[in-house]
């Protein structure tokens, strides 16, 4: 009785370590499985003005393509400019001036690239959108600004512009030169503020705590702001945001494959419905 008692203990035990292994099989290809799933991050810098177009934008990307995940980071173009020379992980590079992409393109003069950087993935740069720079004003347009012009005048009290090394702020000091009117003139009649991103600039506009503010013509769309002009080509460079795939990138098929749907008809109705147009 004792030998049959042992041998049925000996019998459970070996079917309780089968039972342990194959546990652990269906475990291990559970995790193999979880891994094999998980989505692909894409990271893109892009200028701070691109910030509610490219995040509708990712819905629609992400929704048709489920193995990827993108994660924004939005700045003024210098900023993103500063962080990928520094090391920061990034794909894709969309900037709202040449300026800023030619700094990084082993492929320019060094003029435009003295540092001779090379980060663009050569053979992936466009130019995907043009935006103009606009003249907004608060809710209500208290000081009756209604031109470039009235900038010159006593209508102005405060006028919101970009920083220097902001792609709108570099477009607009080019206006102001246009109009006889430059910054520092401005600046010792204490009529300027200045935003480190063209957003910062449009929420003063938004507060009212300014008479006008020199932006883009969708980051106003956006927002909802009253745009009483609009600069023309005599006034300051055409304004292109350029794109470009980055030799840092990890996923560079994925990141060739965003920026053509970023060119897609699909994606251009989201942008030009805050009044981008594509680049020409």
């Amino acid at each position: 009785m004792k030998k049959l008692l042992s041998f049925i203990l000996s019998i459970a035990m070996v079917l309780s370590l089968v039972a342990c292994g194959g546990s652990s099989t269906a475990n291990n290809t559970a995790t193999e499985t979880t891994k094999a799933v998980e989505p692909t991050e894409l990271i893109v810098f892009a200028a701070a003005s691109m910030t509610e177009t490219m995040n509708e934008i990712k819905g629609m990307y992400e929704a048709k393509n489920p193995n990827i995940r993108i994660t924004y980071n939005f700045d003024s173009s210098g900023t993103l400019l500063k962080q990928i020379v520094a090391g920061a992980d990034c794909d894709l590079f969309i900037s709202a001036a040449q300026k800023q992409m030619n700094q990084l393109d082993s492929s320019k003069e060094e003029k435009d690239n003295p540092d001779k950087n090379d980060f663009v993935l050569q053979g992936t740069r466009i130019n995907l959108l043009e935006n103009k720079v606009a003249l907004a004003v608060p809710d209500n347009n208290p000081k009756g600004i209604e031109k470039f012009d009235d900038l010159t005048t006593d209508k102005l009290s405060l006028l919101a512009i970009g920083n220097s090394d902001v792609p709108v702020g570099a477009y607009t000091l080019e206006i102001l030169e246009y109009l006889k009117k430059p910054v520092d003139e401005l600046e010792k009649e204490g009529k300027i503020t200045y935003g480190s991103n063209v957003k910062e600039v449009t929420t003063q506009v938004k507060e009212g705590t300014v008479d006008a503010g020199i932006i883009y013509a969708t980051d106003a769309a956006s927002a909802k702001l009253q745009v009483v002009d609009l600069a023309t080509k005599d006034m300051c460079k055409q304004v292109i945001y350029p794109a470009a795939v980055l030799k840092i990138t990890k996923n560079e098929a994925e990141a060739k494959k965003f920026l053509d749907y970023l060119q897609t008809a699909e994606a251009m109705k989201v942008f030009e419905s805050v009044g981008f147009a594509k680049a020409s």
